[in-house]
């Protein structure tokens, strides 16, 4: 078997809303709360486990998400009518715009606790 990313753990203030605002943002489910987590799983079946910390214990953190071209459509759309900001970079120095890198689109936007979010339509370098 090859090496792959089986879950994650995601700091959060509130782990149930972190995992909503994700999964409504991306169009996934949220899963049953298992002990102190609440996950959000991908596609291609790698999960997000949210887990609530003290707010002074967490470190920004940055996730990428490969998704297609209506799936960012659709996430670009509840972004927007949420009234989240949003980025062409990742140091927001681009407010208010996407990029095209790669011959895609991406975008970067912040969670409730700040960790950056970044949905892509073509892997860098790719």
């Amino acid at each position: 078997m090859s090496v792959q990313l089986n879950h994650t753990i995601v700091h959060s203030r509130d782990n149930r809303e972190s995992a909503a605002f994700l999964a409504h943002i991306l169009g996934l489910e949220v899963g049953p709360e298992w002990g102190p987590f609440v996950p959000v799983e991908t596609g291609n079946g790698v999960t997000l486990d949210f887990a609530a910390i003290p707010v002074e214990s967490i470190t920004p953190q940055h996730y990428a998400f490969l998704v297609s071209e209506e799936e960012f459509d659709s996430a670009f759309e509840k972004i927007q009518a949420a009234g989240v900001e949003y980025f062409a970079d990742p140091h927001r120095k681009h407010p208010g715009e996407i990029n095209h890198n790669d011959g895609g689109r991406g975008v970067y936007f912040l969670d409730p606790v700040g960790h950056a979010m970044e949905i892509i339509t073509r892997p860098y370098g790719g």
